[in-house]
C-alpha cells in the first residue's frame, strides 16, 4: 500500500507544527495583535530570520543533497530584492511627486511625474532620467514576476554553461563566488542603474499604506515570511524524498557512476541549482522590504560564505538542520554586532564582541567541521539513538552501502 509523502515524513509535519506555533506566539506577543511584549524591531528581526532560513533550505538542497557547493546564492537573494524594492521605491516616490505637484495651477502630466520621479530617485547620483531597466517598476505584478524570471535566466545561462562544461568542486565554487563579485562591482557603479553605493532605500514604507503603522506591517511580513519558508520547507523535502531525490544525492556521492546508469547529471545538476536560487530570489524579496534598504554591500561574496557557514553548523543534508543553523547564528549575530552581548574585561584587555563576533563564528565553523561534521543536527540522531541498520548478516544490495534497510522497507 502506497503511503503519501506526509505519512512517510513525520518530520515535515513536526517542522510545520512548530513554525505555525511559532507564528502564533510571536503574534500574540506583538505590539499590533497582542500583549506588546515583543518590539516592532525584534519582529522585523524574526521575520528577516526565517528569510534568512528559506535562503539556507535552498543552500542545503544544492549543497547537503546535490553535492554542489554554490558561493553565489546570497546574490540572487539581494536581486530578489531590488526588484521588489525597485517597485517600492518607484511607488512611493510617485505618491510624493503626485502630492508635491497637486499644488500647482495645471494638472500635471503623465511626463511630469515621470521627471520628477527620476529626479527624487536618481538625483542623488547626478541623473534626471529612469533608467531602462526600471521599465516595469511602475507595476508590482511585473517587478514580482522578475523576482522569478531575472534570476532564474541568469542561473540557467550560468548552469548550463558550467554544467556543460562539466565545472566540478572547488573550480565551481570559484566560480560562482566570481561571478557574485563581478555583479557587486557592477553595482557599486552610480551608472548601474540603480543607485550604485546609495542603494535603494524606505522600503519599509508600503505605497498606499502610510495609515499603517509599522507595528502591523513588521507581524505582517512576519506571516508572509513565516509561509514562505513552511511551503518552501514542504516542496525541498518532497523534492528530496522521491526518486529525484535519490539521484541528486547519487550524483553528490559517485557522479560518474550515475552517469553510466544513463542519468543526465548536468540536467539534474542545472534544475537544482535553478530551483534553488529562485527559492533564495524570492527569500530576499521579502527580507529587503523588512530589512528597510538595500545597497551593493549585501551582494558581497562573504554573504554566500556565511549561508554555507550556517549549513553546516546546522548541519548539512538535514532540512530543519539548515534552519536551525541560520536561524541559531544570525539571531546570534544579531545580539552580538548590535551590542547587546556584554563585554569581558580581561584586565589587560577588554572582548568587544562587535569586533570579535566574526572570529567566534569561524572558530565555530572550525570546530563544527572537525568534531562535529553533522552539525547540530547530529544531536537528534544521538537523541533518538540511531544506529547503524541491523542488516541480519546480508547485504541489501550489490555492495554493503548501497542500500539502507529502512529504504528497502519502503
Amino acid at each position: 500500500m502506497t503511503r503519501t509523502f506526509l505519512a512517510k515524513s513525520p518530520s515535515v509535519l513536526i517542522f510545520l507544527l512548530i513554525l505555525a506555533l511559532f507564528t502564533l506566539g510571536v503574534t500574540l506577543l506583538s505590539e499590533a495583535y497582542g500583549v506588546a511584549f515583543l518590539s516592532t524591531s525584534f519582529i522585523k528581526t524574526l521575520g528577516k530570520t526565517l528569510c534568512l532560513c528559506l535562503a539556507a533550505l535552498a543552500m542545503d538542497l544544492i549543497w547537503g543533497y546535490a553535492g554542489i557547493l554554490s558561493l553565489g546564492h546570497m546574490a540572487f537573494f539581494a536581486i530578489g530584492g531590488y526588484m521588489v524594492g525597485m517597485w517600492l521605491m518607484y511607488a512611493r516616490t510617485e505618491e510624493i511627486v503626485v502630492a508635491a505637484l497637486s499644488n500647482e495651477t495645471l494638472p500635471a502630466t503623465a511626463e511630469e511625474i515621470r521627471n520628477g520621479i527620476a529626479g527624487q530617485i536618481f538625483g542623488v547620483v547626478g541623473a534626471s532620467e529612469l533608467p531602462p531597466i526600471w521599465i516595469f517598476a511602475h507595476s508590482l505584478p511585473l517587478q514580482l514576476m522578475l523576482v522569478v524570471v531575472l534570476p532564474g535566466l541568469i542561473a540557467l545561462v550560468f548552469g548550463w554553461l558550467a554544467f556543460r562544461s562539466r565545472v566540478t568542486g572547488v573550480y565551481l565554487s570559484i566560480l560562482t563566488q566570481a561571478m557574485t563579485l563581478a555583479l557587486a562591482l557592477y553595482l557599486f557603479q552610480n551608472d548601474s542603474g540603480l543607485r550604485g553605493n546609495n542603494g535603494l532605500s524606505g522600503l519599509q514604507n508600503l505605497p498606499g499604506l502610510a495609515d499603517v503603522s509599522q507595528d502591523n506591517l513588521s507581524v505582517w511580513f512576519f506571516w508572509a515570511s513565516a509561509l514562505a519558508l513552511g511551503l518552501g520547507y514542504l516542496l525541498v523535502a518532497w523534492i528530496v524524498s522521491g526518486k529525484f531525490g535519490s539521484v541528486i544525492r547519487a550524483i553528490r556521492d559517485d557522479e560518474a557512476r550515475v552517469r553510466f546508469l544513463g542519468y543526465s547529471v548536468e540536467g539534474y545538476k542545472l534544475f537544482v541549482f535553478t530551483l534553488t536560487v529562485i527559492i533564495a530570489a524570492i527569500a530576499g524579496a521579502l527580507y529587503y522590504p523588512q530589512a528597510g534598504i538595500i545597497n551593493p554591500a549585501e551582494l558581497a561574496p562573504i554573504a554566500s560564505i556565511y549561508l554555507a557557514v550556517w549549513v553546516a553548523i546546522g548541519g548539512r543534508g538535514r532540512l530543519y538542520g539548515a534552519v536551525i543553523g541560520a536561524a541559531l547564528v544570525s539571531l546570534l549575530s544579531s545580539w552580538f554586532t548590535g551590542g547587546r552581548a556584554p563585554s569581558i574585561n580581561l584586565g589587560i584587555y577588554t572582548i568587544n564582541w562587535v569586533d570579535w563576533w566574526l572570529v567566534l563564528l569561524g572558530i565555530s565553523f572550525v570546530l563544527v567541521t572537525l568534531f562535529a561534521p553533522k552539525g547540530i543536527g547530529g544531536l537528534f540522531d544521538l537523541a533518538q539513538g540511531l544506529r547503524r541498520p541491523d542488516r541480519k548478516g546480508a547485504p541489501l544490495g550489490p555492495d554493503d552501502g548501497a542500500l539502507m534497510e529502512k529504504e528497502a522497507r519502503e
